[in-house]
């Protein structure tokens, strides 16, 4: 860079979400797997540690281990699915959540800062593990035919519209769901992702590298702004997991019911 000239400013895009191998010659050790790898880790800690050693006046981490379990439980796996079934779905509504959860939480952790679904091969991963989930124990409860007449096939529905009726609620309730299941939570980490890049990015070229002091105090504004954004950011984080959870028990929930 020569003396005096301010260097190219270069926006947020795409490519600030290719990240290099942590270790070389390991390409699939990036930093999102070491992410999701760590979630996983403070998971199964959280948990085992808050129930090994269950006490009628619980501990501290007893009592935030009971109290986001009851969250999935009663918030969302028995209101959506059901008081008589939801039970058996608990586990994996409860572990879906928090995985989510902690990787989404990690965009505006200090040193890791990178929400992992904001690569959409991640959201993909999740939406198809739920998708079949909730296939698999419509197929179960009803059938292979009779959970595709119930998928399709709406209750008072006239014969003379089934013709259209079918392939419209096929694809609304079997192939369109994995895929919103995914954009959305994909679409709100990377939105919110390069948004977060370009306040603060943008705030730090324009008070260090622009060379003027209207634009450094522009960009003092813009780099707090920042700040209102990662808060705002944080609450998407948040929502998104529980609207992708609750949108998974939903499922669920319909794919066992008795009546479409």
């Amino acid at each position: 860079m020569t003396a005096g000239v301010p260097t190219e400013f270069i926006a947020p895009g795409p490519q600030s979400f290719d990240t290099p191998p942590i270790i070389d010659g390991v390409d699939w050790f990036t930093k999102p797997v070491l992410v999701a790898a760590l979630s996983v880790v403070v998971i199964v800690w959280f948990f085992w540690g808050a129930s090994r050693k269950a006490a009628v006046v619980p501990s501290k981490l007893q009592f935030a281990g009971e109290l986001g379990y009851n969250f999935v439980r009663n918030s969302i796996a028995r209101d959506a699915i059901g008081s008589q079934e939801h039970m058996k779905y608990v586990p994996y509504l409860c572990g879906l959540f928090f995985f989510i959860l902690l990787n989404n939480v990690a965009a505006t952790v200090p040193l890791i800062q990178f929400p992992t679904f904001s690569h959409i091969g991640w959201a993909y991963v999740a939406a198809i593990m739920s998708w079949v989930i909730y296939n698999a124990v419509g197929i179960r409860k009803h059938g292979a035919w009779g959970y595709f007449k119930h998928q399709t096939m709406p209750a008072g529905v006239p014969a003379w519209l089934m013709p259209l009726m079918i392939p419209i609620e096929f694809i609304s309730n079997i192939l369109v769901r994995p895929v919103s299941l995914s954009l959305r939570l994909f679409a709100n980490m990377f939105a919110g992702h390069i948004l977060l890049l370009v306040f603060v990015l943008g705030g730090e070229y324009m008070v260090f590298e622009a060379g003027s002091i209207a634009l450094a105090g522009v960009g003092i504004l813009t780099f707090l702004m920042g700040f209102a954004i990662a808060g705002l950011e944080l609450f998407v984080q948040c929502i998104q997991a529980y609207i992708f959870v609750v949108l998974t028990a939903q499922y669920i929930g319909s794919a066992i019911a008795e009546d479409h």
